[in-house]
């Protein structure tokens, strides 16, 4: 619920300025930034560990891991395994991006597992097709596969189980598992697409009565939905692997023969020969050719608080800007969602959104990104001088990093000449090879999340996407390619640093988080749903850190959402001034945010669905919170 106090109706236009000291002697106790009352979903609580996942089955798989002595990176592979197997909105052939924190050394680590473009994949190659770039769906859509990878390498690493115990959920799934409702839903409404695949066709429409297509063909709610030919796939990783330990290789060289097996064996090359035979793109030496890295995240300090993100190659470094340039101004005196706090998280999104959509890319793949100037205290100073605390500025244009860096910009003459990419009237886009989803449906193209901590200190945050339903599967692997190639720009005034090219990889809106306090956890975090991510993370993390709300609270609190940055799929374009706010937000509160400019809609729902894990060390346990936004939630214990 949204404040009503005296606090959120303060009108004064004096936003960047420290408030008065009735203000700064609320500021001396407690806030409570929601009228007391119970959450709609319960907090977990767990002394030994803590499993969060997008669905109840993923985060029962997890649970199950951690009840046979599995440690939370061994529970997150099972949780991937399980979710991908279910189709939680990604499937076997996605991506998967993963932060962890290893008590062993006391750092975070970052697992990039995000496909590359394969061979032939141009501007050049799309525009000769009559197409402005990469379809949404279908096999010309599809990045190689990389969560098996990403899997394998963090279990590798990380783990201490072998991949046949992480994997036993997903197998006891993929040999049967009662569909549930709302993905049943999905692939039924999704059927006259998958239609098109007959590979996809058999394996996700069982139902499919020829003589009839009008009937329901998808998989019924609670029928035992089977997938034998995924089945088969993950029994060769696990064959693979027993024969390796059988050889005398140890478990982290066992897990990486299975990797190659996927990748240089019979399943990827099933995957090339399934993939070019219906017209894409993906090679055996692009599968050969693609890499897992083990990365250093990025790290901002807000109040004390180190906040990790992925690199460059997600969105991840945007909330880390917004939180540099937010720092200047004193947000908790404004008063949880007031139209000054609104209005100035807005702002101050726009400015690091801008700095994404042109700067932001693959930093394997030149030019290197600058993001040792975007990241820059005094460059977020000097960003946050720009901001107009009377209007939206619907103008807002990249700012240069480079100085703070101590570089000149390469771009300068694409810089003075960006503009943004306005959308048209939105409108539903008829079905066909390019376009099936709205403006609104690409802005919030979901995926999941997933969280998991133990007792031992490790902590695991994933957001893993791709695959998802209509996907495209490769011959009898049952593997579901990623879709992700529709994230590339094609033109370098718009985004040098993203330009599609073989064996690039674009940039992902998937944005796991983890948090330490004093160089110890305080709090791993992940939401789902496209370019709204890093918007609802920031909103959350403030929720904790300046409304002092519970983790639970934080979840389910009224965010909001802007649409001003450009999407990430679709037509990539934006909407300057549309604002999301939750229905029961204020009347003055938006009257002052229409006066200023803003184009006001609302929602239900607008918190996420974000999951989370709050490690409290002063009483040595562990928390978990999970929006009502969706069928996100786990188990503790």
């Amino acid at each position: 619920m949204v404040m009503t106090d005296a606090r959120s109706r303060r009108r004064t236009r004096a936003w960047p300025l420290v408030a008065g000291a009735l203000l700064a002697a609320f500021a001396l106790r407690p806030i409570v930034a929601q009228e007391q009352r119970d959450t709609i979903k319960p907090t977990l609580h767990g002394k030994h560990w803590v499993a969060v996942a997008g669905k109840p089955l993923g985060a029962t798989a997890g649970a199950k891991i951690f009840e046979r002595g599995g440690n939370a990176v061994d529970a997150a592979c099972a949780m991937l395994g399980a979710l991908a197997t279910m189709w939680d909105t990604l499937s076997w052939g996605g991506e998967t991006q993963a932060l962890i924190y290893d008590p062993r050394s006391g750092k975070v680590r970052a697992i990039n597992a995000l496909g590359m473009a394969p061979t032939g994949a141009t501007p050049e190659f799309f525009r000769s097709r009559g197409m402005k770039g990469p379809p949404e769906l279908g096999p010309l859509a599809a990045l190689t596969p990389g969560t098996p990878g990403g899997l394998m390498v963090m279990l590798a690493e990380f783990g201490t189980m072998s991949l046949e115990q992480v994997l036993q959920p997903a197998m006891e799934m993929a040999a049967g598992y009662p569909m549930e409702q709302t993905e049943a839903i999905n692939i039924e409404s999704n059927k006259e697409l998958l239609i098109r695949w007959e590979s996809s066709r058999r394996v996700l429409l069982p139902n499919l009565d020829p003589q009839h297509p009008q009937h329901w063909a998808a998989p019924r709610p609670g029928q035992i939905f089977e997938q034998p030919e995924l089945l088969a796939t993950l029994t060769k990783l696990v064959e693979t692997e027993r024969k390796a330990l059988a050889s005398g290789k140890n478990r982290k060289q066992a897990i990486m023969a299975a990797y190659d097996r996927f990748y240089r064996g019979d399943i990827g090359a099933e995957i090339a020969s399934a993939v070019q035979e219906a017209g894409g793109l993906i090679t055996k030496e692009d599968l050969d050719k693609w890499q897992v890295y083990v990365e250093d995240p990025v790290v901002t300090n807000y109040k004390g608080i180190d906040v990790y993100k992925l690199s460059s190659w997600v969105q991840g470094p945007v909330l880390l800007q917004t939180l540099n340039i937010l720092e200047n101004v004193d947000l908790r005196s404004m008063g949880y969602n007031s139209a000054r706090y609104i209005h100035t998280l807005y702002q101050a999104m726009n400015l690091a959104y801008a700095d994404r959509d042109f700067y932001y890319g693959d930093p394997y793949v030149p030019p290197v990104e600058p993001l040792k100037g975007l990241l820059s205290k005094e460059y977020a100073r000097k960003r946050f001088m720009e901001i107009n605390w009377e209007r939206n500025d619907t103008g807002v244009k990249p700012g240069d990093p480079y100085p703070f860096q101590g570089q000149t910009n390469p771009y300068t003459k694409q810089l003075e000449r960006w503009r943004p990419k306005i959308a048209p009237e939105r409108r539903r886009a008829a079905v066909d090879d390019e376009t099936i989803m709205t403006h609104d449906e690409a802005f919030m193209a979901g995926t999941t999340s997933l969280q998991a901590a133990d007792a031992n200190g490790w902590v695991v945050s994933i957001t893993p996407s791709g695959g998802w339903v209509p996907a495209f599967i490769a011959g009898h692997t049952g593997v579901g390619l990623s879709q992700r190639m529709q994230a590339f720009g094609m033109d370098e005034a718009q985004n040098p640093f993203n330009v599609l090219a073989p064996g690039k990889r674009p940039r992902a809106t998937l944005s796991p988080s983890i948090a330490l306090r004093d160089g110890k956890p305080f709090l791993s975090f992940a939401v789902q749903g496209g370019d709204a991510q890093d918007q609802n993370l920031l909103q959350f993390f403030l929720n904790m850190v300046e409304f002092r709300m519970s983790v639970q609270q934080a979840a389910e609190a009224a965010n909001v959402n802007s649409y001003q940055m450009h999407d990430s799929f679709g037509d990539h374009t934006s909407e300057p001034g549309r604002l999301i706010v939750r229905v029961d937000t204020p009347s003055w509160v938006r009257a002052e945010l229409e006066r200023m400019g803003y184009r006001i809609e609302t929602w239900n729902k607008t918190s996420g669905p974000i999951n989370a894990v709050f490690i409290d060390r002063a009483q040595g346990s562990l928390w978990g919170g999970s929006s009502d936004f969706g069928e996100d939630y786990g188990i503790a214990w």
